[in-house]
């Protein structure tokens, strides 16, 4: 297959540039992938499959960067969608929709008594920790070193236009050391209101990394001895690994958890889900918005986490992913690489350990791998649908072969 090339692509970049700064901004902007090899601008999907504007077909691994989860185009919650739209889907209050996602939601999250939507999941982050705050009347919120919660002015991870003062109540610990997490809590005696963590550590361009036993059970135990709120970053992961949330995999129950990313597969809502002892802290914080009531994507999550559950997606998710970790992993040995896969097998990413941090080989294998039809992103981890089939892995692993061997060339190993 002659790999791809991106001119219709290219010529909208520069299109862009001159009325958008950039072009593109954020984490969909082209730097942050291998030059030439990558389209900036799509055109359609269906189920694991997207096709750029130059008519390129590609497997998909990254969902749009998470919200994919049942695959592009999905009849079931499309069609919800659209019964909603023909009613119409922002008024001057919401719709039957919001009374019943809300339910939804609580009935399949242990923990949870009560919801709260909005639109993205830095929304939701940043409205737990205002929560936290209200319900314990203390300043500070600690996170964990590197984590990313969003774009808000407490959490972004650049700080570009944003004052020291904005970030003097945020603390920081390790992920998977309760010790520095009870130093923190010990050095700031009665400031900490809550605790923020995902469920996993998954970091831009770093190796994933899973919670290590005790580690949650243990951070559970600090918040509860210090009165402090516990909140669960669930907005990657949530959807992806357990229909319950994330906490319910890995152990971890908190008080406050954050949903965003698949929860409609691809239509714009997040949430967040809070306990009965949180209802009056909730009330009082104000959190309003123009969209967040809108209904047909809430007619889309109420379609999408019944479909989710129903097809078994998450056990599809899984099973893929080591099907697909099983057969890169054998490829690099063949190819005499050392590679790191870490992750959930829903949730994968790979490095190269001879990159050293410097991402230089994995950016030439991810390139390689888009120039040839299989959409990986080498800074971020991977996605894999429930659309997924046995022939997309079969067909995956012929381009990584050769991705594989054209890396080797290419560094002269």
């Amino acid at each position: 297959m002659k790999p791809y090339t991106f001119e219709k692509s290219g010529a909208l970049l520069e299109r862009a540039k001159k009325v958008v700064p950039a072009g593109i901004y954020g984490h969909l902007s082209p730097v942050l992938l291998t030059r030439g090899a990558y389209p900036s601008f799509f055109s359609h999907g269906n189920g694991s499959h997207i096709w750029d504007v130059d008519g390129n077909e590609y497997i998909d691994y990254m969902c749009s960067y998470g919200p994919i989860v049942l695959g592009h185009h999905h009849p079931k919650v499309d069609e919800a969608a659209r019964r909603q739209s023909e009613r119409g889907n922002c008024f001057n209050a919401p719709t039957e929709a919001w009374v019943e996602l809300a339910e939804h939601l609580v009935s399949i999250t242990p923990f949870a008594d009560w919801t709260v939507f909005a639109k993205n999941g830095s929304d939701v982050c940043t409205y737990a920790t205002e929560v936290a705050r209200a319900a314990t009347g203390r300043p500070k919120i600690a996170k964990c070193t590197g984590a990313y919660h969003g774009t808000h002015s407490w959490c972004s991870p650049l700080t570009n236009g944003i004052t020291p003062e904005e970030r003097e109540n945020v603390v920081e610990f390790r992920f998977n050391d309760l010790e520095s997490l009870r130093k923190v809590i010990d050095e700031n005696p009665g400031r900490i209101a809550g605790v923020i963590v995902s469920p996993f550590k998954h970091d831009a361009s770093h190796d994933s990394e899973l919670p290590a036993e005790g580690f949650f059970s243990g951070m559970r135990q600090l918040c509860d001895a210090n009165g402090i709120v516990l909140i669960l970053d669930d907005v990657r992961a949530g959807f992806r690994l357990h229909m319950g949330g994330s906490g319910e995999l890995f152990g971890l129950k908190p008080d406050l958890s954050a949903y965003c990313k698949a929860i409609a597969n691809g239509y714009p809502i997040s949430a967040c889900v809070g306990r009965e002892s949180l209802r009056e802290a909730a009330q009082q914080v104000f959190f309003t918005g123009s969209y967040f009531s809108a209904a047909v994507p809430m007619a889309a999550a109420l379609a999408n986490l019944k479909e989710l559950a129903a097809s078994g997606g998450i056990e599809r998710m899984r099973v893929s992913g080591e099907k697909l970790r099983t057969g890169m992993l054998d490829q690099a040995r063949g190819a005499r690489f050392a590679v790191t896969w870490s992750g959930p097998p829903a949730m994968p990413y790979m490095t190269f350990k001879a990159d050293e941090g410097k991402h230089r080989r994995i950016r030439h294998f991810c390139g390689e791998c888009a120039r040839n039809g299989v959409y990986f992103a080498p800074l971020h981890n991977w996605f894999v649908s429930a659309a997924i089939t046995d022939r997309d892995i079969a067909d995956t692993l012929a381009v990584t072969e050769k991705a594989f061997a054209s890396t080797r060339q290419a560094f002269g190993e």
